[in-house]
């Protein structure tokens, strides 16, 4: 049986299939994005744009929300900032995560080559699936891309980059994160649209 990263994730599921990710463009959303996301998804906090003091306390503020929620909370950054801010997980380049077993570890990947560097890592974000606001000009791995990358891959893969509900109902069984596709105003996840 996998490991269990949290208390809130159902045994035998080792990675929420749904996942936030921060960003400055989201930050006035937060907290009703995570309100609307379903008990056992995922959060990656980013906010890079943030001085180190402030990007913590932000933090330490969604966490509280996420906990109350039964949402997995991940820090962008190192395994030893995660453990001491109290994350579940931590994200970023395959070559800078470290972590341990009781650490979830996530990686970032734009390429075969870079899923295959991940394998210290316990999932992997692969982008950009589709065009997307994060990285305007980059040539989308698109669909059939992706499912090809993702079905050779050595561990979880999640989609990332331009992702809606409707996206990622052209990748079936793949988790998925998205920065404004679960972001919206209405405060309701479309997980229908």
């Amino acid at each position: 049986m996998a490991l269990r990263y949290s208390a809130v994730m159902p045994p035998r599921q080792t990675l929420p299939f749904l996942w936030l990710i921060s960003d400055a463009r989201n930050d006035h959303a937060l907290e009703r994005a995570l309100a609307a996301l379903p008990r056992g998804s995922g959060f990656v906090f980013r906010h890079y744009h943030l001085a180190p003091a402030a990007r913590r306390v932000r933090f330490r503020a969604l966490r509280r929300l996420c906990r109350a929620r039964g949402i997995v909370t991940v820090w962008a950054g190192t395994a030893f900032e995660a453990r001491s801010l109290g994350a579940e997980g931590c994200y970023g380049a395959a070559a800078r995560i470290g972590g341990g077993p009781a650490l979830l570890r996530l990686a970032t990947a734009h390429s075969l080559r870079e899923v295959a560097g991940a394998r210290r890592a316990d999932g992997v974000l692969l982008s950009p699936v589709f065009a997307t606001r994060s990285h305007p000009g980059a040539r989308p791995l698109g669909p059939l891309r992706f499912l090809v990358i993702a079905r050779q891959a050595p561990l979880p893969v999640i989609a990332l980059g331009g992702m809606t509900a409707r996206g990622s109902r052209r990748l079936p069984g793949f988790a998925w994160a998205a920065i404004d596709g679960l972001s919206h105003k209405s405060g309701r996840i479309p997980l229908d649209s």
